[in-house]
């Protein structure tokens, strides 16, 4: 089943740093979302590659990170 992690910043460079680390990674960016306005950063991977994903994004000091089943549009 594919995931929907959502990570919330309390920073944008916080977000930043954590969606350019994702990229560096290999994460496609068609399956990324950074969010200005909110400081948080989606990124929509396999559950398999969750916890790799997670790792990534704790790595940047989020206040929260949530899952959610991916909904196709």
């Amino acid at each position: 089943m594919t995931q929907t992690l959502t990570a919330a910043y309390g920073s944008i460079d916080k977000a930043i740093n954590a969606f350019d680390e994702l990229v560096s990674e290999g994460y496609p960016r068609e399956k990324l979302f950074l969010d200005r306005q909110t400081s948080e950063v989606k990124v929509i991977v396999p559950e398999a590659s969750q916890p790799e994903a997670e790792a990534i994004l704790n790595r940047h000091g989020p206040d929260e990170i949530s899952a959610r089943p991916y909904e196709t549009p």
